[in-house]
């Protein structure tokens, strides 16, 4: 299972992915492997330009798998952001820490376009696979 970051889902609506990628997450998308969890739902409603556009994402994204964060979730965020003040990392997006740390309690991963997610791997306690939605920089 790979959650969603925003980083991923605006590129892939904005049409700036290549259409093989494009096919292989929408491929994903109907097996089910990919799923949300509430801090990229409110990025992606946040992003709407209109109400109509809110709703019309809301109900694509209401149909993958949701993932609650819970205790746990928030305990996991918080202790990573320790880690990375400790390696000097401390500002990364909170909501990035928040999604990573679902994903280690999925025991999935986050599809995304965002470095953050490799120092977070790199510099963290959060076991989680990091799947890029293209090769960094090319996007």
């Amino acid at each position: 299972m790979l959650l969603f970051d925003h980083s991923a889902w605006s590129r892939l609506i904005s049409d700036s992915v290549p259409e093989d990628r494009q096919e292989v997450v929408l491929d994903w998308i109907g097996e089910g492997r990919i799923g949300t969890c509430l801090p990229f739902l409110l990025e992606a409603g946040y992003s709407a330009q209109t109400a109509e556009d809110h709703r019309i994402t809301a109900a694509r994204l209401e149909r993958l798998t949701y993932f609650p964060i819970d205790g746990e979730v928030e305990r996991s965020a918080q202790r990573a952001q320790h880690e990375l003040a400790k390696a000097g990392h401390h500002r990364l997006s909170p909501i990035d820490l928040i999604i990573a740390a679902c994903a280690a309690q999925a025991q999935g991963g986050v599809l995304h376009y965002d470095r953050d997610y490799d120092l977070i791997l790199k510099h963290t306690s959060l076991e989680f696979e990091s799947v890029w939605l293209a090769e960094a920089g090319t996007l």
